[in-house]
């Protein structure tokens, strides 16, 4: 019935999880839910105005550009411009996405040719295998290792990989490991990209949550990263707006144009009300990010200082709401905080196998249920 395609395709990893937790959830299970990556915070009052206010406004019920408004592009220039101190053309170097995840799943589809390779990071977002398995091309792992500090070892992949790798993903501040990256670093992509002709991604999805000062680099300052590759970016994480599917690529004009001509030819574009709520967010003042930090700086400093006094030995990241942990067996450890302690975590295999030995926890939760959640594991041997 189904097409051979699917055979190879995954399960959602966390569509699984939905599904563990709506089971426990009928069996009466107070679930404490420190899985998904999904901000519990409203997003800002001014970005909701303006979405009622432009739905409200018969304009924009129509079909959107392609491409995205000329307006919400202009806004996603002059925000990479005040942020990273970057220039794009809004009309060739900026696409509307319907959230990063989209854009990530179909890109491979513009660069890749079945049997060749894509190079992902591994443990990474479970959508870089998904876009390569939906391009029929070959997925090489990047594995990310505690001892170089969750980096890639370019020089380690095989002659034969390269001289059919076509796409990398990457991602920093990263998903799952909460690892961040230098600007150095993404000089050194863009040097090997230029030598292998290799298309580069970087998901910048977590940039704007950083803790303790930290600001995030942006792939496109590296010098020459425009000319090979892109940056994919969201409003979800910076803006609590995970429901509205609302992101961007920006890059240089040939991998944009690439990334849009599947676009074209399977979507209609973002709702232009919910791009121009997305124009609010990014022209407006950015104080209510600052505000999201703060408290999800809070909760880090909860749940961290939680773990250690429970005797496990955790890092506390400087960027993203997440918490890499390492543990004996990742799904063993999951199994046992979901039915022992009534606790979501997400099993760090989950995002490939060199995240075993790993969980993920996510910081999306008060410090109430946080607190909770250690007391909880107090009574869990492990």
């Amino acid at each position: 019935m189904y097409a051979k395609r699917l055979d190879n395709l995954p399960p959602y990893l966390f569509a699984q999880i939905d599904a563990l937790k709506a089971q426990k959830r009928a069996e009466g299970v107070d679930v404490i839910d420190l899985g998904v990556g999904d901000p519990d915070l409203p997003t800002p009052k001014h970005i909701v105005d303006s979405l009622c206010e432009a739905a409200r406004d018969p304009s924009t019920h129509h079909y959107p550009d392609y491409t995205g408004m000329i307006e919400y592009r202009e806004a996603v220039s002059s925000w990479y411009k005040n942020r990273f101190g970057v220039d794009l053309d809004p009309k060739t170097e900026v696409l509307a996405l319907i959230g990063s995840k989209e854009g990530i799943a179909h890109v491979s589809e513009a660069f890749v040719n079945p049997g060749e390779y894509v190079l992902a990071t591994d443990p990474g977002y479970p959508v870089y295998k998904t876009s390569t398995l939906f391009a029929e091309g070959k997925l090489y792992e990047l594995a990310l290792c505690e001892d170089n500090n969750y980096l890639p070892d370019l020089e380690s992949i095989p002659s034969d990989v390269l001289k059919k790798a076509k796409l990398m993903f990457l991602g920093y501040p990263n998903n799952p490991t909460a690892a961040t990256a230098p600007l150095s670093f993404f000089g050194e992509v863009v040097e090997f990209a230029k030598e292998n002709n290799i298309v580069v991604v970087h998901d910048n999805a977590y940039s704007e949550i950083a803790f303790d000062g930290y600001k995030a680099p942006s792939f496109m300052q590296a010098d020459g990263a425009k000319e090979v590759g892109m940056e994919m970016h969201s409003l979800s994480k910076t803006y609590n707006m995970t429901g509205w599917r609302i992101g961007m690529a920006v890059g240089g004009a040939e991998v944009i144009a690439g990334l849009g001509r599947v676009k074209t030819n399977v979507d209609s574009g973002a709702f232009n009300a919910i791009q121009r709520a997305g124009i609010t967010a990014l022209t407006s003042s950015q104080k209510c990010v600052g505000e999201a930090c703060s408290i999800y700086q809070k909760r880090r400093d909860t749940l961290v200082s939680g773990l250690r006094s429970l005797g496990f030995d955790v890092r506390s990241p400087k960027a993203t709401f997440y918490v890499w942990m390492k543990v004996n067996d990742s799904m063993i450890f999951a199994e046992k905080m979901l039915n022992e302690a009534g606790i979501v975590v997400t099993p760090g295999v989950g995002f490939g196998r060199n995240g075993n030995g790993y969980v993920r926890f996510a910081i999306t939760r008060d410090i109430e249920r946080i607190n909770e959640a250690i007391e909880r594991m107090k009574e869990v041997e492990f």
